[in-house]
């Protein structure tokens, strides 16, 4: 057998079923032994098919079907074009394993030489920093050097595997009885210290205002199983954006989703918490807020993350780091003798419903769609089985994580931490194919769409039930508000009116074969939404944004005398609350005051 089958019958047995790539000549024994054992899909550009894995292995874990993908890429190009892929999983702590053609092992450049073979560039040095492992094979390995370099990017702090085949070991004959060796145990999870979980449960024991915190490192079977028990003690629990999907918005103990361009009414419930329980989530300076000093000031943090790095980072500061499984963690705080809190929870709700998550404050010119009630009424028409696919930056993503109402059962996936545009079209695709049937939402701005809307092609030739909802502001909204907040103004590439150009959306949809539909500014009353909306197959609905559309309720910054940025605290969201109305949902704060520019 040629090597490169052997490696494809090894990935099987270790669960892979599915193949995204773009073919290449460095990598042509790989994709001949893929196509033998593996339901390979071809896109139109590397960094799709790394973005398409990301989110097919995400959509299959939370469903618990056993498919898992990975990317196959050819040298030099293939492997450059997919690093931004690779540095997106590695930041959200994901899979994304990614097989690399490389030229024949006598073609290597060695030492100080640029390089040698054709296509050739150095796969190694170029994934090491975005990589839980990376293996370089110019001669065939054994089975069990193999597959502990996969296995280590699903062990642990999950994230990308690279392995780079030089062409004549990919072609190599072999005898796979001779590849046999055993394999090395990968690392296992740290074992729960009893010590920290009697502390935190003691610490819980003790609190008035305990929130949950649910991040992306919390399994979604292991939060669905601790609802009965969190309900029971009327403990609220929030969610991060990667662990949005893990309860429904109309859960009796969801409190929202704070973040820095979170809920206002998230916001101000954790800043008067006494105690956060964070678990699965690294805490970072989106979650807390820039200006993290301030932090849910009153708290007892408890941070549990499988990242010692994580814990000792500084920021926010954190009263009790435990470096441990968050669903483990879950389950054994869970499980204690814990007092309930309705009234706190009572509380939450009051304030939940003061501070609405579709506010009166934003200015929609007319003509336009408002997209916060957009998103509101959209979340109503999607089912409980629909997978939603936000992009992963800008005014469409933000508008999404705030407005968009979950329901139980429904999967939402995004990949915010490089909050790279062109994520939105290839996540959706890798989603769809992960749950065959399932309909999937995807929300995506003109801008992002732009970058990576060569695979419009891939949803057409495979007839994906994708429906996209483009908003079509000629630009990109984030940046043009930067500029008009900053800088007075002075626009810069940030629209058609400044440099950017965007094709006729009904023209681009109908090049592919794909039904559009335009909306007007009564949105999802439009004649003709609700029959492609529910049809097969999939869809394109261009949703007119207001160039000068408003996004608030957001964090207020400035730039200081030194040229840095200073931010107000996460409850303190522009625009301002009136002062009598901020007293009361802010009850437990003190009212400070200090004026920053919107």
């Amino acid at each position: 057998m040629k090597y490169s089958d052997v490696v494809m019958t090894w990935l099987e047995d270790l669960g892979y079923t599915h193949c995204f790539f773009v073919a290449g000549g460095n990598s042509m024994h790989l994709l001949d032994g893929a196509r033998k054992t593996m339901s390979c899909t071809p896109v139109v550009h590397e960094v799709a098919a790394g973005i398409a894995v990301e989110y097919f292995n995400e959509q299959a874990r939370a469903t618990g079907v056993a498919r898992r993908a990975f990317a196959l890429v050819t040298a030099g190009p293939g492997l450059t074009n997919i690093l931004t892929a690779m540095a997106g999983a590695y930041l959200e702590s994901r899979e994304l394993l990614v097989i690399g053609g490389q030229v024949k092992s006598t073609d290597l450049a060695r030492g100080p030489l640029r390089q040698r073979g054709i296509q050739e560039v150095n796969g190694m040095a170029l994934t090491a920093p975005v990589c839980s492992a990376t293996l370089r094979i110019e001669a065939p390995v054994g089975r069990g050097v193999f597959s502990k370099v996969v296995r280590e990017g699903e062990s642990g702090r999950r994230g990308p595997v690279f392995i780079e085949m030089c062409l004549d070991a990919q072609g190599a004959p072999v005898d796979p009885s001779e590849l046999e060796d055993d394999e090395e145990s990968a690392a296992g999870t740290p074992a729960l210290d009893n010590a920290v979980t009697d502390r935190v449960v003691a610490a819980l024991r003790r609190a008035e205002r305990p929130v949950v915190l649910l991040g992306g490192g919390v399994g979604r079977a292991a939060a669905a199983a601790a609802l009965g028990r969190l309900r029971e003690l009327s403990l609220p629990v929030m969610t991060t954006w990667n662990g949005a999907d893990r309860i429904g918005s109309d859960d009796p103990v969801f409190a929202g989703r704070p973040n820095t361009w979170g809920q206002r009414g998230a916001n101000v419930l954790i800043q008067q918490s006494d105690l956060v329980l964070a678990l699965g989530t690294r805490l970072g300076l989106q979650q807390t807020g820039f200006n993290w000093q301030e932090f849910a000031p009153l708290a007892h943090v408890v941070q549990v993350d499988l990242d010692p790095a994580e814990l000792a980072k500084g920021h926010p500061k954190v009263d009790e780091p435990w470096l441990a499984d968050a669903d483990e963690a879950l389950t054994a705080v869970l499980s204690e003798d814990l007092p309930g809190w309705a009234g706190w929870l009572a509380e939450c709700r009051e304030i939940r419903e003061l501070l609405p998550t579709v506010e009166d404050v934003n200015v929609t010119g007319p003509g336009f769609v408002d997209p916060y009630r957009f998103v509101s009424r959209l979340s109503d028409e999607c089912t409980a089985d629909d997978v939603i696919v936000p992009c992963s930056s800008g005014g469409a993503f933000t508008v999404t994580m705030q407005a968009f109402d979950l329901k139980a059962g429904q999967t939402m996936i995004t990949d915010h931490g490089l909050a790279s545009m062109g994520y939105g079209l290839s996540g959706a695709i890798g989603a769809a194919l992960a749950s065959p049937g399932r309909r999937t939402v995807l929300i995506e701005g003109d801008g992002g769409f732009m970058q990576n809307c060569q695979e419009l092609a891939t949803v057409a030739v495979n007839g994906l039930p994708i429906k996209i909802f483009l908003f079509s502001n000629e630009g990109y909204a984030s940046i043009r508000m930067t500029q008009r907040g900053y800088f007075d103004g002075a626009y810069l590439g940030c629209d058609t009116s400044t440099g950017l150009g965007f094709p006729n959306w009904e023209l681009f949809a109908r090049a592919y074969g794909v039904p559009v539909l335009t909306l007007g500014a009564e949105g999802l009353q439009t004649e003709g939404f609700e029959d492609l909306f529910a049809s097969d197959g999939p869809a394109f609905f261009v949703v007119p944004v207001d160039p000068e559309q408003t996004y608030f309720p957001k964090i207020a910054s400035r730039v200081t005398p030194t040229g840095g940025m200073e931010s107000n605290p996460l409850h303190r969201m522009s625009p301002e609350l009136p002062e009598e109305f901020a007293a009361r949902v802010n009850r437990h704060l003190p009212l400070e005051k200090k004026e920053f520019a919107r």
